[in-house]
């Protein structure tokens, strides 16, 4: 009997709302690999790729078989272990989006850097959602178990705080000293003020919740760090810009009231409060702008070239995975109740910031 395939599938109209099936492996179809899908990270920025599912298409990259229910993608890692594709050995290892499920089927073209997914369903999206990166030719790769896992962890929400902030660099800051970040304890937040610290002449203002001040504190990409109920203490006569990862409407409405004309650009990135009310409409102070980061990469490819490009961000993301042992405990989670349960913790919001849990649904 051949072995099946156990998927992890979230409820689409109730998030917290999950369940395990299993499911027989089809014959692959020409031009289809069949990844093991070895381990994956489990994050509150996992979360948001389904709050944010229905708008921005995070549903669309593995539809699920029933309707109203979905598969959430998450970066981790995994393995051809059947191919249907001339150009496509079986025992390739790739980082890319995953499926929160033990195999995947998925139609692909070699690409420089790896395999490039085809399938009708994520033909929209940009390619670097579609991208699965081969360990033999990947920039970024750092060898080992935990460096693995760390970079599951962490590598695309890095990413995207490298870009958030290469962002406002490019755009002078908007003429501001000082950005305030929000959500400081999540890990796109760390990202992004990491490399805003090492550019250096910008002040970064962590802004969290009150129970997790002192975590943000101890990261070391921070000026100062305050809590949501604080913001209003800090000066509004000179100017500031924002970057929020809460997506908390009632905080993002209190930063704007409060800086109104000194806030030179608010950034919208993650929504890491997706329970918070949403953003409201008629704020003072510039409209919050969608930050959509492969827009900055196209421009960046374009500015420094492709090579520059990849070595710019390999070094960063070496640095800031180095530093992250300082203030990041790596969990593994094995088998397919203990997924569940880690995406249920998650989703509820009752992990610490100082804990990135690796899932293996196979184990």
């Amino acid at each position: 009997m051949s072995t099946p395939n156990v998927e992890l599938e979230i409820n689409r109209a109730d998030l917290a709302d999950s369940r395990i099936v299993e499911r027989p492996l089809p014959q692959l179809a020409p031009g289809q690999v069949r990844f093991a899908v070895e381990r994956f990270a489990l994050t509150a920025n996992t979360v948001t790729y389904a709050v944010t599912g229905n708008v921005l298409g995070y549903w669309d990259f593995y539809p699920a078989a029933e309707p109203g229910w979905g598969h959430v993608p998450a970066m981790g890692w995994g393995t051809v272990v059947a191919s249907c594709h001339p150009e496509v050995p079986v025992g390739g290892r790739y980082y890319g989006w995953y499926p929160m499920s033990g195999f995947v089927d998925v139609a692909v073209t070699p690409a420089p850097d790896g395999l490039r997914d085809d399938g009708p369903h994520r033909a929209a999206h940009a390619p670097v959602y579609r991208t699965f990166t081969s360990v033999a030719r990947d920039p970024f790769y750092e060898h080992g178990d935990d460096a693995e896992d760390r970079h599951a962890l962490l590598r695309g929400l890095f990413v995207t705080g490298f870009l958030a902030e290469d962002y406002f660099a490019d755009n002078g800051w908007f003429g501001a000293g000082r950005v305030l970040v929000l959500s400081a304890s999540s890990k796109t937040a760390i990202g992004f003020a990491h490399c805003a610290r090492a550019r250096g002449g910008i002040e970064v203002i962590g802004v969290t919740s009150r129970s997790n001040v002192a975590f943000a504190g101890r990261v070391g990409c921070y000026d100062r760090v305050i809590p949501y109920d604080e913001v209003t203490s800090l000066s509004a006569d000179a100017p500031i810009v924002s970057v929020d990862m809460a997506g908390n409407g009632d905080v993002l409405a209190q930063v704007h009231r409060h800086f109104d004309s000194a806030l030179k650009h608010s950034m919208a990135i993650g929504r890491s409060h997706h329970e918070a009310p949403s953003r409201a409409e008629g704020l003072p102070g510039p409209r919050p702008a969608f930050f959509f980061a492969p827009t900055q990469v196209r421009k960046r490819l374009q500015d420094w070239g492709p090579r520059a490009y990849q070595e710019c961000i390999a070094a960063a993301l070496r640095s800031f995975v180095a530093a992250s042992h300082e203030w990041l405990r790596v969990t593994r989670v094995g088998g397919p109740a203990d997924a569940q349960a880690t995406w249920r913790e998650v989703h509820a919001g009752r992990m610490s910031p100082d804990v990135g849990y690796v899932v293996s649904i196979q184990d």
